[in-house]
């Protein structure tokens, strides 16, 4: 009796032994289900990155040659020796402000003899808002570009303007159009037209537009009825 019971307890005893033998020595099976954190490819990383803030003001571009946002009419027509002669500018400096204190004014540098001065531009458009330059828009002859990107490095050659990857893209017209937001001014360029003869670069002041805003909202209030 004693030797059954001495052998049941050293069969346990090796059981206990190889089990524990076992888990030790088992590799480890990984689980397949559990969730997997992937990590992003360099071109997704890039993709998500934000933009620069454009922190640039209208008085730290004064790289830029030509006329430029916030200038009263005469210094505009200094840039243009002639055009004060013009029939056509003078009508257009003589019309009354309109009932929000705008005035339109259109130069066009070849009648002045100014090609060499500003090549490949057809006209300048100048919106001023009480006497100052606050919308300026410079209307190209071409060349024509495959991408509005190329347009912009072409425009800010030799300027402190950021680069055409800082600017943002125009839905529906990626490839044509893009626009910049700085500090107190935006720029819109526009790649287009058979040749590039759509091609333009318009510049905003934004102190301007919210005051337009403002006086827009002002005049529509006046001309509702008092209930």
């Amino acid at each position: 009796m004693k030797s059954v019971f001495l052998f049941a307890v050293l069969t346990i005893a090796v059981s206990i032994a190889c089990s524990g033998y076992k888990s030790a020595g088992s590799p480890t099976v990984p689980n397949n289900n559990a969730p997997v954190t992937e990590v992003p490819t360099q071109n997704e990383s890039a993709a998500t990155q934000e933009k620069v803030k454009c922190a640039l003001t209208r008085a730290s571009i004064a790289d830029l040659k030509g006329p430029k946002l916030g200038m009263t009419s005469d210094e505009v027509l200094a840039l243009f020796p002639g055009s004060k002669d013009d029939p056509a500018v003078k009508a257009d400096l003589a019309r009354p402000l309109s009932k929000l204190g705008t005035s339109t004014l259109l130069i066009q540098p070849g009648k002045y003899g100014s090609k060499e001065k500003f090549p490949g531009i057809g006209q300048f458009t100048f919106i001023l808002l009480d006497g100052h330059v606050s919308d300026l828009s410079i209307h190209y002859t071409g060349p024509e570009y495959s991408h509005v990107d190329k347009f912009v490095a072409k425009f800010i050659e030799g300027t402190s303007l950021p680069s055409a990857d800082q600017w943002e893209s125009y839905a529906g017209l990626e490839s044509q159009m893009k626009t910049l937001t700085c500090a107190d001014f935006e720029i819109r360029v526009y790649a287009g037209g058979d040749g590039g003869s759509m091609n333009s670069v318009t510049f905003k002041d934004l102190s301007a537009e919210i005051e337009l805003k403002d006086r827009r909202k002002k005049a529509r209030s006046q001309a509702s009825p008092t209930p």
